[in-house]
């Protein structure tokens, strides 16, 4: 396992929590996601969310549009949930 401390944190989005600041990451290793540690705007909470459900915000300076799952979810459409995980051999 390592954790790594973002300097400087990363504006997120992420999925069902809304528009936050990364600023840390866990990873567990290969077998596992990465989990982004983010504290979310609104709300003030911390949620540690794995890396399918996060997502870059916009930035009109570096040339990146709203991501379509963020867009989805703000017009009230149905975000992409997780992908769905392998079943794995015993």
């Amino acid at each position: 396992m390592s954790f790594q401390q973002l300097d400087p944190p990363l504006p997120v989005h992420v999925l069902d929590r809304g528009p936050g600041y990364a600023f840390a990451v866990i990873d567990y290793g290969q077998e596992h996601n990465l989990i982004w540690v983010t504290a979310i705007n609104d709300t003030g909470e911390i949620w540690c969310a794995p890396n399918p459900r996060v997502r870059l915000q916009a930035n009109w300076t570096m040339g990146r549009a709203r991501p379509p799952a963020v867009a989805a979810a703000r017009d009230g459409s149905c975000a992409p949930a997780d992908p769905p995980v392998a079943a794995q051999a015993v």
